[in-house]
């Protein structure tokens, strides 16, 4: 054995905080070590071509790399030792700038701690065993999680591109959040008239099939052939047969709050979302029918013309199977209620900024019309406030929703526009502009009138007068001086959280969430879309808050990687799995129930005890659903289970190097 061991200076990153001339020396001193060099950027083509040269000149068959995490450039050096005849495996690499340089500011100590990080690395070499990967078939389908405007843009794009897509949307429409915006920045263009054909076009495509009012109940499989389990809810109402004349609808005795407009107006107990909804055919709302409730009613079956309605329709759970998924969630919004110096839900007055959209739009509770909920007169005073649950690390959230400033100026623009004689007040920390066009059109709002304060508001009341108007106490930090403005309207920019129930998509589908529950990406800036769970990937703000064209790339992202994995038919298994010794495995097949991969099956073995055949139980491990975790691995008592590249005596190889 020959072992290699080479050090990068990572430009500054890691020779600032790290003597990587000694720690290429200390190495040198390990037992097997032949070979020993520090590069510049051993990414580069040229420090590939140093590793290349000492391999031959040196006949290395192990090589230790120094330098960042094994996320960025693991694939780089295994491929290299693969082109030179070596087994991809037979590279170890040691973290020394992510967990080294980049967290120690002493020089010295942090030398010592890479030297040590390299000499555990060089150690685990020595064990080091050839592994390989299996060919999978893929299944040439996908599946899009969350039917708004990410989700149907990926939907799209994969069916353009000839493969199958099942959308799955849990609400009875597609649409999303975008179907309630009223337009949209910086262009103003009508929402509507832009998702709807985007819409139409997905519930007619004849690659893409639609389960709307339909959740994911189960994942299991791996990248190419994942086996999913969807519920589809009884609508009630048979979608073959009805027309969507809406008689139903119109007859329908049952009103409850209406969740499309933010509980500001009334929707029927059998409804269609929203006007343009897609499908365009209702569904009945079992939680407040008075059929389902008391037993009487019945008014709709009467009626309907087609006879669609069916009392009895249950729950369906459809089995699929699919090569790649693409979760597009995507957001809620904060409910400010907790925030109690706004005084929201206190006052009928005080507004979110999504209600005050559906007031703006023309389907909306008020038909495009803003009004002040208290007595249903035009306000002509209308204060904003910004970042509310947004950069707020005592009450709320502690990152920027980044659409918030952006969407306030388009609302003091329309008010402009259509109530030309109100006033709008916006206090903000500052204002965030990022994207083409925002800066120009947040400074157009400021020219049509828009009066910007800087400073945050410290309490919102009421006054008390006949008007029954708020009193809006702030701070401009422009003038320097507290600041009161008496308001016909308040309106709250709230937070964008992460959907309720992502935690359970991200259960599902194997994925990690940041510390604000939006799920996490491979990697923020190399693979964005794609997550650490292979096969699977994100789209929207189910990933962070963003704007629609940003929401809109990442779903052509998205889609652009499944639709490479079809396209190449076959992936590459893990072939860092479990591996069993079947000479001391036991068959107590405790390692099964821990498995979250299903991979774990018992098998027999045929030994000779005694002059006779028997039969033995061991574990089997099937190395197409396996992915390493290692679960299996820490609780087998007899020590039989392995897992390749991180092998018992690999570990114990680091541990006992000092």
């Amino acid at each position: 054995m020959r072992v290699g061991v080479f050090i990068c200076w990572c430009g500054s990153n890691i020779k600032n905080m790290v003597d990587v001339e000694k720690v290429a020396k200390e190495a040198e001193k390990m037992p097997r070590v032949v070979y020993s060099q520090d590069v510049q950027y051993l990414c580069s083509e040229v420090g590939q071509a140093d590793i290349s040269k000492a391999i031959d000149e040196h006949k290395l068959d192990r090589i230790v790399i120094g330098a960042c995490s094994p996320r960025m450039h693991e694939s780089t050096f295994q491929q290299l030792l693969e082109s030179k005849g070596l087994n991809p495996y037979y590279v170890e690499i040691a973290n020394i700038r992510e967990q080294c340089s980049w967290v120690h500011t002493d020089k010295d100590k942090a030398t010592v701690k890479a030297t040590e990080l390299v000499k555990k690395a060089v150690a685990k070499s020595y064990h080091a065993i050839p592994l390989t990967s299996d060919l999978l078939k893929v299944n040439k389908k996908a599946l899009v999680i969350g039917g708004g405007i990410a989700g149907i843009q990926a939907a799209l794009d994969i069916a353009d591109a000839g493969y199958p897509v099942d959308l799955v949307e849990q609400k009875p429409s597609i649409g999303g959040r975008m179907a309630q915006f009223d337009k949209t920045f910086p262009t103003l263009d009508c929402s509507a008239c832009i998702l709807t054909p985007k819409m139409v076009e997905a519930a007619t495509h004849e690659n893409i099939t639609l389960y709307t009012y339909s959740e994911v109940e189960n994942v299991a499989g791996y990248v190419g052939n994942f086996k999913v389990k969807i519920k589809q809810k009884a609508k009630s109402v048979k979608q073959d047969i009805c027309n969507g004349c809406g008689d139903c609808m119109e007859k329908c005795p049952k009103k409850v709050a209406n969740e499309f407009d933010e509980g500001n107006s009334k929707r029927k107990a059998i409804y269609t979302l929203f006007p343009q909804a897609v499908p365009n055919k209702p569904v009945i709302d079992r939680d407040n029918c008075i059929y389902y409730k008391t037993g009487k009613c019945g008014l709709c079956e009467k009626i309907c013309p087609t006879k669609a309605i069916d009392y009895n329709q249950e729950d369906e759970i459809v089995e699929n199977e699919y090569g790649a998924i693409i979760a597009a969630t995507g957001f809620d919004i904060k409910d400010p209620q907790d925030l109690s110096e706004y005084y929201y839900g206190n006052h009928p007055d005080v507004i979110t900024s999504l209600e005050l959209e559906r007031q703006l739009n023309a389907s909306g509770p008020t038909s495009g019309k803003v009004i002040r909920p208290s007595n249903g007169k035009t306000p002509e005073k209308i204060v904003f406030v910004q970042c509310v649950g947004s950069r707020d690390r005592n009450k709320g959230n502690a990152y920027c929703s980044k659409v918030c400033c952006l969407y306030t100026a388009k609302h003091t623009l329309l008010l402009n526009e259509k109530f030309p004689e109100t006033e709008s007040y916006v206090f903000n920390i500052d204002v965030r502009t990022g994207g083409k066009g925002y800066e120009e059109f947040y400074e157009r709002a400021r020219h049509k009138g828009a009066k910007y304060l800087r400073g945050q508001v410290s309490k919102v009341e009421p006054l008390g007068d006949a008007d029954n108007k708020l009193l809006v106490r702030g701070y401009d930090s422009s003038i320097g001086e507290q600041v009161e403005i008496e308001a016909d309207l308040v309106v709250l920019a709230t937070s964008i959280e992460p959907k309720v129930g992502s935690s359970k998509i991200a259960g599902l589908l194997g994925l990690s969430s940041d510390s604000d529950g939006f799920f996490s990406e491979a990697h923020p800036k190399l693979k964005p879309v794609e997550t650490q769970a292979q096969g699977i990937y994100l789209a929207g703000v189910c990933q962070g808050p963003k704007d629609i064209p940003e929401a809109v790339s990442q779903a052509s992202g998205a889609s652009a990687k499944a639709i490479i994995l079809f396209n190449k038919g076959e992936v590459k298994s893990v072939p860092t799995t479990a591996m069993v010794n079947e000479e001391i495995c036991s068959g107590c097949m405790q390692c099964k129930p821990v498995c979250p991969y299903e991979a774990i099956s018992r098998e027999y073995v045929t030994e000779r005890v005694a002059g006779k055949e028997v039969k033995r139980p061991v574990a089997s491990i099937n190395r197409a659903l396996c992915q390493g975790c290692g679960a299996c691995a820490g609780l087998c008592r007899s020590g039989a289970m392995d897992i390749g590249g991180f092998t018992s005596k690999q570990i114990m190889a680091e541990v006992d190097t000092l």
